[in-house]
């Protein structure tokens, strides 16, 4: 069984017992969330697609630890106008594992 959820205005492909690597949460490691945002549910036989949710449907996850990534170097330049800037940028992001779908 797998769902198709939307967090934080991003999409993710939720199975039970996943760990699925999402914006930050201000959230304390180990607790539980419920995301009742589903764009589908599927258990193999029967699909269920909403519009624009699944009605009744929702993914319970467990926050994890909260990590960040590799530094992005942006570069800015024009040409002839002695101007240059160096900017990095590292984000954040939390690891929350899927407990459990229920499915509409």
């Amino acid at each position: 069984m797998y769902a198709l959820v939307e967090y934080k205005g991003k999409q993710y492909k939720a199975e039970k017992g996943a760990q699925i690597q999402v914006d930050l949460i201000d959230a304390e490691k180990g607790s539980k969330i419920d995301i009742d945002t589903v764009l589908l549910v599927s258990d193999g036989d029967k699909t269920s697609v909403g519009a624009p949710y699944v009605k009744g449907a929702k993914v319970q996850v467990v926050v994890g630890d909260s990590l960040r990534d590799s530094k992005v170097i942006v570069y800015k330049y024009k040409p002839k106008k002695d101007y240059h800037r160096t900017i990095g940028h590292r984000q954040q992001y939390t690891m929350v594992t899927v407990e459990n779908i229920v499915g509409a």
